[in-house]
């Protein structure tokens, strides 16, 4: 432990640099709460999604991080602004027109439109707990309903009575003139309706902690902001929570960072101390445009773990955050082999290696053993020459190749042979375009399949490899990539492929044989 500790203070992994930073919060004296608190902010208007997942993955990693650094304890809080006000209809679930009834209802004052729980924030908090529960983080979860309506709040919202004045001077800098006029950084809940109310203030009382309006009907009110009756703007109440609770750290996207000041500003003014905080970039679709629940485009959490395991979801995640990146179907095979080959690495680095290694992030410093012992573009490939339906037609080739492997000895293995077959289907086998060989390649497949025929040095990959080299060498390929193209094309309908010596010892010498009989008969194209 000391050994992985010295590392990492000094690694440029990302998770450890954040922990060290937030450890530099606490070099001359310890939190006074007792621990160091990390915090996920969730809006349950809708179902969690892979963003969600994305930001409670990554906080994990920093708070893993920071547990080897230091012997401060740790807390990773899951706040749910559910006492929001359901400004739209979601689309995806029943009753709609009983949700339209109660627009601008909190969200746990919403009936639950699947009538399984006592609201749809209920319903949706349900779902956001499973969801992480399902994935193994480690959190507390934490209603804002709850927080408001138990007067755990109380204290922290009287002070935004006292100091309404700062609060407001931040907040109206960031507006334009005519949203100044009607702007209040308190939310009223309507004492009849229930409705979450956006109308100006016409007096805040420091003193007695009250705030007077009139309703959408002129007529006046006075609430106390505590005890759930007066909720905060979400601007506001970011800041305000920070000071509340006492946060340490927090991530948000790309599109929150103009907002950093905001809620700086407002937990500096309620004599809370701004925590730690990391942007990370927003995901992009295969069109470079911005991935929007609303729109539909890009990957789903749902549809990465309908190819490909949580691992390389988590491993995919961990790579440059503050990057923007592609997210579409297409970055999964290399995600799932690039995940397995650090997982391959991290038993023979060193302490340092280790740290900078992703999979110590994934798996918070205890990585389990990797036992795909076939890359899973080489399944993908044999998904694609064998006319598998699902793991087990796989499995047949793979014992061959390895003859000690099996189902239950490589579970991962067997996992990924089923991601294969499913990922073939969908997306590479509408796709492929097979073609004939050209004068030069004919040539050259037909020394190949002469080659091959006559071998006898078993199924050794790197042999096979350095037979086909030798064959493309031959024959005159420059570059030789162009060879080993050509290959893709005519025999996989595709421009890129495994290695090709590894193809021929996972698929087999005869089959690879009346793989080549059939490209250069042209049975493949059409």
């Amino acid at each position: 432990m000391s050994a992985l500790r010295d590392a990492a203070m000094t690694s440029k992994a990302w998770p450890f640099e954040e922990a060290r930073a937030i450890l530099k919060r606490y070099e001359k004296k310890a939190p006074e709460k007792g621990y160091v608190l990390f915090e996920t902010g969730y809006g349950p208007s809708g179902l969690p999604h892979i963003g969600t997942f994305g930001e409670v993955a990554r906080t994990t990693m920093i708070r893993r991080a920071f547990e080897i650094i230091s012997d401060i304890p740790t807390r990773l809080i899951c706040f749910s602004d559910d006492v929001d006000g359901m400004r739209k209809v979601p689309s995806n679930v029943p009753n709609q027109d009983m949700l339209r009834d109660h627009m601008q209802m909190p969200l746990t004052s919403v009936p639950d439109p699947h009538d399984e729980y006592d609201s749809f924030g209920a319903h949706n908090n349900a779902m956001l707990r499973r969801f992480l529960d399902t994935f193994g983080f480690e959190y507390e979860f934490i209603s804002a309903t709850e927080f408001y309506k138990s007067g755990k709040f109380d204290d922290t919202l009287r002070l935004c009575a006292e100091r309404y004045d700062g609060i407001m001077a931040i907040m109206l800098k960031s507006l334009r003139e005519e949203r100044q006029q009607t702007y209040s950084a308190f939310l009223p809940i309507h004492p009849e309706t229930g409705r979450v109310l956006y109308v100006p203030m016409k007096h805040v009382d420091a003193r007695e902690g009250t705030i007077t309006f009139d309703d959408e009907t002129g007529r006046e009110w006075t609430l106390p902001v505590t005890g759930g009756q007066v909720k905060l703007q979400w601007k506001p109440d970011f800041g305000a929570r920070w000071a509340a609770l006492g946060v340490d750290f927090e991530m948000y996207g790309k599109d929150h960072s103009t907002n950093t000041p905001i809620y700086d500003g407002i937990c500096e003014v309620l004599g809370g101390r701004k925590p730690n905080h990391m942007t990370y970039e927003l995901f992009l679709d295969s069109e470079g445009h911005k991935i929007s629940k609303s729109s539909g485009n890009g990957l789903t959490i749902d549809e990465w773990l309908t190819y490909a395991s949580t691992e390389s979801l988590s491993y995919f995640m961990y790579q440059k955050p503050k990057t923007a990146k592609r997210m579409h179907f297409d970055v999964i095979p290399r995600a799932m082999d690039e995940y397995h080959q650090q997982l391959r690495a991290y038993p023979g680095q060193d302490a340092a290696g280790q740290a900078n290694n992703p999979v110590w992030h994934i798996h918070g410093g205890t990585p389990p053993t990797s036992h795909m012992v076939v890359p899973f573009s080489m399944l993908l490939n044999l998904a694609s020459v064998s006319a598998a339906k699902d793991a087990a037609g796989l499995w047949g080739f793979i014992k061959r190749y390895a003859p000690g492997a099996s189902a239950q000895t490589n579970p991962d293995l067997d996992a990924a042979a089923g991601y294969a077959v499913r990922y073939f289907a969908d997306f590479v086998a509408p796709t492929r375009v097979f073609r004939l060989p050209s004068d030069q390649e004919r040539a050259a497949m037909v020394d190949l399949r002469a080659r091959l025929a006559a071998w006898d040095d078993g199924l050794d990959a790197e042999a096979l490899q350095s037979m086909v080299f030798s064959v493309g060498k031959d024959h005159g390929f420059e570059p030789l990539r162009d060879w080993f193209k050509a290959l893709y094309e005519v025999l996989l309908g595709a421009s890129e492929g495994p290695r090709f010596g590894g193809f021929i010892a996972l698929y087999g010498v005869q089959e690879s044989l009346d793989l080549l009989d059939r490209g250069l008969a042209g049975e493949l194209v059409g």
